[in-house]
């Protein structure tokens, strides 16, 4: 009988150990959690914190809540104008977002906020140190050919609509650096070295921050852009 009191003992006091390490280990995490809000999904995204295991799963909740998200915006510093709904029916464009400081041309177009935030995300962590770290000049803009369309998918007249519909989507067509180079998707996915390393750089980064990204890997279609949105039906599709 005492034996088996010392071992109920024992297992108590192991339990206890075990307890003790379980808690002190999640304090810690909790700990370092607070100041890694990357990592934190509890934590408010704001874009200007390295990315993290968390964000992509902040950026796909925006996708739902345009007014979360135009706080991001606000949060992140990121200048921005919030324009009036407009459009009806499947082209009606309640989210257009402007973006105020993107280094878009020939102009800045209004585009669904999810789409605002991941553009700001892979600039800033993808298509600028590329150019810096590849090519050896810093991004002086990024040439697109369009946000909004009100069409379906490879514009047929049946089928399901393009995400262009609400501009919750954006096709980029070359980079320019401060240094004069131009970067074209269509002449250059096959250039150089270093500019299809460049390319194939920027378009696996922008993987990271948005649902879909198309290349002219993928089809002809896209031999002359990558094509980004942020469709909440698909996550990760990266060609």
């Amino acid at each position: 009988m005492p034996r088996t009191r010392s071992n109920k003992h024992f297992r108590a006091a192991r339990l206890a150990i075990i307890a003790l390490v379980l808690l002190t280990g999640a304090i810690a995490g909790w700990q370092w959690l607070l100041v890694h809000p990357q990592h934190n999904p509890w934590a408010p995204l704001d874009l200007r914190d390295p990315p993290g295991w968390a964000t992509r799963t902040k950026l796909a909740r925006l996708k739902g809540d345009v007014d979360e998200c135009r706080a991001v915006l606000a949060r992140s510093d990121v200048a921005f104008t919030a324009l009036p709904a407009t459009g009806v029916g499947d082209c009606a464009r309640t989210d257009r977002t402007r973006l105020g400081e993107y280094p878009l041309a020939p102009d800045t177009p209004a585009v669904t906020c999810p789409v605002a935030a991941a553009l700001e995300i892979w600039r800033r962590d993808s298509v600028a140190p590329a150019a810096r770290d590849i090519l050896g000049s810093e991004l002086a803009r990024i040439e697109h050919l369009g946000a909004f369309s009100c069409r379906r998918m490879y514009g047929g007249a049946e089928g399901p609509w393009s995400e262009h519909a609400t501009a919750n989507a954006i096709d980029i067509a070359a980079f320019v650096l401060e240094d004069g180079q131009r970067i074209s998707v269509l002449k250059d996915w096959d250039g150089t070295e270093a500019e299809k390393r460049f390319l194939r750089t920027v378009r696996d980064g922008a993987c990271g921050s948005f649902a879909t990204v198309l290349s002219p890997e993928y089809n002809a279609a896209h031999a002359d852009h990558f094509h980004l949105d942020q469709d909440d039906r698909w996550a990760g599709v990266c060609r």
